[in-house]
């Protein structure tokens, strides 16, 4: 499938220099594309691959100087890497558009409710009273529980399991190998040493246009919802646990582990391997620098922690600076108590 620069431009609000009628029908790096492929330039330590590459057609800033001549078509936009993602997920959707039908075998309980334009592939598992909306992809080895809703045009990749009563929004993609709705991790100690299980009887609520990465694992509440609103971003390997509540359009990378009832405010930032503990409030606007360790509620909003125990991210970089310095400190402390017992020392 072939597109024109001016066709792309349009996608993308683009303005187009050079020839708009140039053809282009795939995608490359900017580094390594070849003719009739489409690159992209946003950061500048790539800048010099604009002058080399043999790409047909070039997305830009509208902010980029030309240093040299160029044989490419450029398409000028305000940011060329969300231009570029914008692109990347209309060429994704043409493409999950054309799944449609059921693939044979695959399990569909009688009262399931399945929508228009449904894709649901081999050995899926579909069961009692569910609803697949119009547009919804199950992909080959899914299982969808009982009772559960998935929203119009969302995406259940290989090999997720969506347990009984979840909820599941509009535009949310759920990557391979996640799990929602397991039973959270709930145990009663007991005198003599021993744990009872404390039944996990709620579900989870995934909200609309949000995106779970692979091998993931969200925890059902024990009574009400885990939750997590709509825009929220979840990278890979994420442990959620019962109760948690994720805000609107919060993002957390990988290997990140966020323990029962805590509330994560919307916009919140969270990198990698950080921890929290249950039962606290995290600020909108919070940032939480990788491999924190969060043991205490952040109440003021847009604030930047980092550290195990995490804090203020600022005061956490000047102590860093003086560990640095301590040799140096040493180094004077000595020279300085030389000094002194030499001016103590009584003369002749």
């Amino acid at each position: 499938m072939q597109f024109s620069a001016a066709q792309i431009a349009i996608i993308i609000n683009g303005k187009v220099e050079g020839n708009a009628d140039m053809n282009v029908a795939s995608l490359g790096k900017i580094e390594e594309a070849t003719e009739g492929e489409l690159a992209f330039l946003a950061n500048p330590k790539y800048e010099e691959y604009l002058y080399s590459t043999k790409a047909s057609v070039i997305i830009i800033n509208n902010t980029q100087e030309l240093k040299h001549p160029i044989s490419a078509t450029l398409i000028r936009v305000p940011d060329a890497y969300t231009a570029f993602a914008t692109l990347l997920d209309k060429y994704q959707q043409m493409q999950n558009q054309q799944l449609t039908g059921i693939q044979q075998p695959a399990y569909i309980d009688v009262t399931a409710k399945i929508g228009e334009q449904v894709f649901i592939g081999a050995f899926a598992y579909i069961g009692e009273k569910s609803i697949i909306a119009n547009g919804a992809k199950i992909f080959p080895g899914a299982y969808i529980g009982n009772n559960v809703v998935v929203g119009e045009n969302s995406i259940i990749y290989p090999g997720v399991k969506i347990y009984n009563h979840c909820i599941i929004g509009k535009n949310v993609v759920i990557h391979a190998g996640t799990v929602i709705g397991g039973d959270g991790f709930g145990f009663a100690p007991q005198p003599d040493g021993t744990f009872i299980k404390v039944p996990q009887i709620g579900n989870v609520i995934i909200e609309d246009n949000v995106e779970i990465g692979s091998n993931a694992t969200i925890d059902r509440a024990t009574i009400g919802s885990t939750l997590i609103k709509a825009g929220a971003k979840l990278d890979n390997l994420l442990q959620i646990a019962h109760n948690v509540e994720i805000g609107n359009n919060a993002v957390i990378a990988a290997q990140a582990g966020i323990s029962g009832s805590t509330k994560i405010g919307n916009n919140v930032m969270i990198g990698g391997q950080v921890g929290i503990v249950g039962h606290l409030q995290i600020a909108d606007g919070s940032k939480i620098n990788a491999q924190s360790g969060v043991s205490k509620s952040i109440k003021t909003p847009n604030s930047a922690v980092t550290g195990s125990p995490a804090y203020d991210y600022t005061a956490a970089l000047r102590s860093q600076a003086m560990v640095r310095s301590l040799p140096e400190i040493e180094k004077r402390i000595k020279e300085l108590e030389k000094l002194v017992k030499e001016l103590l020392i009584p003369k002749g």
